[in-house]
């Protein structure tokens, strides 16, 4: 059976319904590539990987993993640490602006569950996502052990994934975030960068320049997304550039990378080409941002992507 172990932090979403009244989901970007995922590919079983407390949002969250259908054996809860939360606003175009609480969010502790016996049992996956956030928020003095596991899991033939999703004020620095981004780089089989992430990291301005820069690294897979304009790929020395009709009713940006990020994978794991996959992970972020929120209704995303066959 295929297994994707995605690893980060899961977050109580508030958002405003009108002036007295607020409503709350969940999401985070490892997550809604999880969501996204198995809504498209059902064989596949997807793990989430992260900690949450014992709350009453905290529980709610897990039981919207388990709807979802998400296995959760790996879902730990810390005893005194809670969900991180935060308020998201979009302007008339679809963009957003977010306020975060995640100064004690269970999250940031998730390498101390990561035991050597929950190591082993991580080695039976396929693949293995994680993203530039939870690099972010986890420990500092926990990172050290981190790379250490995962390069347990590389040796054992899992295949390390990584976006490289930067959130400026998430680091002490540019520089902090920069030296465990080549880190990620560096240990990663397949890498799903945004030319923007890279571009206030490492000064890349174009698709073409991000694919160039990432030859540094042994990378088996490459996924360069260029917003609306493009996605260009590379694997081994095939590289192609793939068109996207772009969405012209964009209600709110919110995780349309996330989706392709999970759509594209599900896709490749399940023996779709690379054309395929992009078409796909372009249908489903395409989809997302025409809806509210992180997570797109289930039916509407499911009417939508039954179009192109899934």
């Amino acid at each position: 059976m295929t297994k994707i172990f995605f690893l980060g932090e899961c977050m109580v979403e508030l958002r405003e319904l009108d002036d007295s009244t607020m409503g709350h989901s969940f999401a985070g970007d490892v997550y809604n590539s999880a969501v996204y995922m198995k809504r498209c590919f059902p064989t596949i079983t997807v793990s989430m990987i992260t900690a949450i407390g014992r709350d009453r949002l905290s529980e709610k969250m897990l039981s919207r993993f388990k709807s979802e259908d998400l296995d959760t054996q790996f879902v730990f809860q810390h005893p005194s640490k809670v969900a991180g939360m935060y308020f998201i606003e979009t302007d008339s175009a679809g963009e957003r602006r977010f306020t975060y609480w995640r100064n004690d969010s269970a999250a940031k502790k998730v390498v101390q569950f990561l035991t050597d016996d929950v190591v082993e049992q991580l080695t039976a996956a396929d693949m293995f996502f994680f993203s530039g956030i939870p690099l972010a928020i986890i420990d500092e003095d926990s990172r050290d052990a981190f790379w250490q596991k995962l390069a347990r899991l590389k040796q054992a033939g899992v295949k390390l994934v990584f976006d490289p999703n930067y959130r400026a004020q998430l680091w002490a620095s540019k520089d902090a975030a920069i030296e465990q981004f080549n880190k990620a780089f560096q240990i990663s089989d397949i890498a799903l960068p945004g030319v923007e992430d890279l571009s206030v990291l490492y000064g890349i301005a174009s698709a073409e320049e991000a694919i160039d820069f990432c030859q540094q690294y042994q990378l088996e897979e490459l996924v360069v997304k260029n917003g609306p304009k493009s996605v260009v790929t590379q694997i081994g020395t095939e590289r192609h550039s793939h068109q996207i009709t772009p969405v012209t009713n964009v209600v709110d940006t919110t995780s349309a990378g996330d989706a392709f990020n999970g759509v594209y994978l599900g896709a490749r794991l399940s023996g779709r080409s690379v054309f395929e996959a992009v078409q796909l992970g372009a249908k489903a972020a395409g989809t997302v941002i025409q809806h509210p929120g992180a997570i797109a209704p289930l039916a509407a995303f499911k009417q939508a992507m039954s179009e192109v066959g899934i």
